[in-house]
């Protein structure tokens, strides 16, 4: 599976690794990403999710359930 959260969208972005000459090649900046499992009260079942730190924040502020669907609504979950 590809390194994209599934509750925030957030992917890999592309930049420079710069040099003390500044010569720049180019580097991939990965997401901070977890694999998951989490009980969802409402469905009564566990759900393995891929998560980034910010992900996780964003479950712990607004629940699991309005992040699931806040997710879906967005087309980040692929459910």
């Amino acid at each position: 599976m590809s390194k994209i959260c599934q509750i925030t969208g957030k992917k890999a972005m592309v930049g420079n690794n710069v040099s003390h000459s500044k010569r720049r090649t180019k580097r991939k900046f990965d997401v901070n990403l977890f694999t998951k499992k989490f009980y969802w009260v409402e469905q009564e079942c566990w759900v393995s999710l891929n998560v980034s730190a910010a992900g996780l924040r964003t479950i712990n502020k607004l629940g699991l359930d309005a992040a699931i669907k806040k997710a879906a609504e967005k087309g980040y979950l692929n459910a």
